[in-house]
């Protein structure tokens, strides 16, 4: 019997996007199957570089436009039955165009709802990571140690 076949880790890049004080939040629930929120953005593509797939992702699932910082966090998670292990770089980001639209439809159908939540609200969300807070009001580098994957 051949060995088992190894999964590499999938990278992903995320924004982590204040604007008037208020941190962008995504649901990539299809149907609002789970109310786990995390910061926008997706899987990295190859041969794009890793600030030009963060921008792609956003506009695809929220529609705004952004300048892509410096990194500030560093994400894995794991599914150990599956074998999916992500590894995520989350970026700083500004706001460079556009606004929320209700009518806004992610092309691929993954993010259902977006919305802009504050400090004073946010631990009324279920989020992943759950250090997304804490990274996106102070001005740190932060590694979360990888954990298991939630649904």
């Amino acid at each position: 019997m051949p060995p088992k076949a190894k999964l590499m880790p999938r990278l992903a890049v995320r924004a982590l996007l204040l604007h008037e004080d208020k941190l962008l939040l995504v649901n990539a629930w299809p149907g609002e199957q789970s109310d786990l929120w995390c910061a926008p953005g997706g899987g990295v593509e190859p041969g794009q570089s890793l600030p030009g797939n963060l921008a792609r992702e956003v506009m695809e699932e929220t529609g705004l436009a952004i300048d892509v910082g410096l990194p500030c966090l560093v994400n894995e998670f794991h599914d150990p039955p599956s074998g999916f292990h992500q590894v995520e770089v989350f970026f700083r980001c500004r706001l460079a165009g556009g606004r929320l639209r209700d009518d806004w439809q992610d092309p691929e159908r993954v993010v259902t709802r977006r919305t802009w939540v504050s400090r004073r609200d946010i631990d009324g969300y279920r989020l992943r990571p759950r250090s997304l807070p804490d990274v996106a009001w102070n001005d740190s580098f932060t590694y979360d140690p990888l954990e298991l994957i939630l649904r």
